[in-house]
């Protein structure tokens, strides 16, 4: 059975389908590295279907994600959840006219920046509290137990920067800040552009976090350059940042990366076929060594611990 009758099958359980000729129903599969989407239209209405991917529940807690997922919604920064499943299975509306970003459309569209920024700054002032708090370190000693259950390879030097990383960890517990509800895994495909408004959908990784962890992570992921940060981080705050902020946000793109380099090595560990996940650690995790070697990253992490 191929992807789209299996969707197929899996929409003829869901209450919001019940008397429905789905014969008529028109599906399209979308992007996802790790589980399956696709737009549902029928009838002159349209939903995005979500369908878990195999060895996801492995480190992903559904019961989580979908708490966070309709605060995010009921915030106004993600659309309505129609359906989500002990499974995981989420059904959510479909946001017709919206523009799936990209690191080239979020460099090339006037106004996208700032308009993620000021989605970034709803979501975290107004979404209430996440379930789950998303610890950078614990993540990393989870993730590292579970390549080690896997047998898998870890990058040459790996736990020799994670050592060096015990400089940024102690920085961020000398002033701990109130945390907000955070999205946690901004990849620019999670942002979907109106023109008006900037949607974030993908709820797998959210909690309470940082809210600069945010807007580091989105740098890294569009390959914002320092003209891209400014702005994302002046839309943020309405104006300008303090270089404790600033601070927080460069930290954490490299923090972000060293993490996201694990996520990539289990992919490749469970021979996820979507790409080459050995390539993309390694490419995080030298980008993450690049950084943290700059001059900058230093002082950054001092007048972090100063506060």
């Amino acid at each position: 059975m191929g992807d789209i009758e299996t969707a197929r099958g899996v929409l003829a359980g869901l209450p919001a389908f019940a008397g429905k000729d789905l014969a008529k129903a028109s599906l399209t599969r979308l992007g996802g590295l790790t589980n399956l989407v696709f737009r549902v239209a029928l009838d002159g209405e349209a939903w995005c279907l979500r369908l878990p991917g195999e060895g996801t529940a492995d480190y992903i807690d559904r019961k989580v994600e979908q708490v966070n997922a309709r605060a995010a919604a009921a915030a106004g920064v993600s659309p309505e959840v129609v359906h989500f499943g002990a499974d995981g299975v989420m059904l959510t509306r479909f946001l017709d006219g919206a523009t799936t970003m990209s690191p080239e459309l979020f460099k090339s569209t006037p106004g996208a920046v700032e308009r993620a920024g000021r989605a970034f700054r709803k979501l975290h002032d107004n979404a209430g509290a996440f379930d789950f708090r998303f610890e950078l370190f614990s993540m990393i000693d989870d993730y590292l137990g579970h390549l080690s259950k896997l047998g898998a390879d870890l990058p040459e030097g790996y736990h020799d920067v994670v050592a060096e990383a015990e400089t940024v960890r102690a920085a961020l517990a000398a002033h701990p800040l109130p945390l907000s509800p955070c999205h946690c895994d901004p990849l620019c495909e999670n942002f979907l552009d109106t023109g008006e408004t900037m949607w974030i959908v993908d709820w797998e990784y959210s909690g309470m976090n940082d809210p600069m962890w945010d807007l580091g992570d989105l740098s890294v992921e569009g390959g914002f350059d320092d003209a891209m940060d400014r702005r994302l981080i002046e839309a943020y705050f309405d104006g300008s940042a303090s270089p404790v902020d600033l601070g927080r946000m460069v930290i954490y793109k490299a923090m972000c990366d060293l993490l996201w380099t694990l996520w990539g090595l289990i992919q490749h560990a469970n021979a996820n076929p979507v790409e080459d996940f050995w390539a993309y650690s390694i490419t995080r995790f030298t980008r993450c060594k690049a950084l943290m070697a700059t001059p900058g990253f230093g002082d950054h992490v001092e007048t972090v611990r100063r506060g």
